[in-house]
């Protein structure tokens, strides 16, 4: 099994996010993406502007019917611990899986450049591969600046590359390029406030139908 981990606020989901699953799934071969609404980023202090519950229930919507994408509650809230870290999360989540179950991380080339600063950011490429996706048009020529230290790397073809640390462990990061997911959540949100019966064509219209019978963002 081949499963990609996609984290992220989804606040609200859009065809962005659906567009950058589908061409990791493509492009990788995935049997599964896996869209895991974060109940606290530690880097995000702000939060989100919709509750968990409501992000939960529009991802599932998103999603609804797409072939290979599933909804995973792995960074739900928990009392036990105040902010949901990614390599505890994926720790977590290796360990509910088939040994043989390759596991992948899916984010954006904004995520890779503050990779360095995550909790235990150096073990973070060896719990899952990581896939990045850049955006239309973004340079990411620099991107061994961005690993966190200790860990080293090669260009083994196009777009793909082998991570290495002093530990021997080994892993790989594909670049998905031009991915065409130039789309704020920000913005949506902010043209949904401005006017509560806009219908943003870059929303799914289940999400959109939900989050107007719920009067979100407005």
């Amino acid at each position: 099994m081949r499963i990609a981990f996609f984290g992220g606020t989804f606040d609200p989901p859009h065809l962005g996010h659906l567009g950058l699953a589908r061409a990791a799934q493509q492009t990788l071969a995935l049997d599964t993406v896996l869209f895991a609404p974060v109940a606290q980023q530690p880097l995000k202090p702000s939060g989100s502007s919709a509750s968990f519950e409501d992000r939960v229930a529009m991802t599932q919507l998103a999603i609804a019917g797409q072939p290979n994408f599933e909804l995973s509650l792995a960074d739900a809230p928990n009392p036990a611990i105040p902010s949901n870290y990614t390599a505890d999360t994926l720790t977590r989540l290796r360990q509910s899986l088939p040994t043989d179950t390759d596991l992948y991380l899916l984010l954006g080339a904004d995520s890779l450049r503050t990779l360095a600063q995550w909790h235990r950011a150096a073990e973070i490429p060896f719990l899952a591969n990581l896939i990045v996706a850049a955006r239309p048009g973004e340079d990411l020529s620099d991107i061994s600046t961005h690993l966190p230290a200790g860990i080293a790397i090669q260009l083994t073809q196009p777009n793909r590359y082998r991570l290495a640390n002093a530990q021997g462990q080994q892993s790989q990061l594909t670049l998905l390029l031009d991915t065409h997911y130039e789309i704020s959540a920000t913005q949506l949100r902010n043209s949904i406030r401005r006017n509560p019966s806009t219908q943003p064509a870059l929303i799914p219209e289940p999400v959109l139908e939900y989050i107007h019978h719920h009067h979100l963002y407005e």
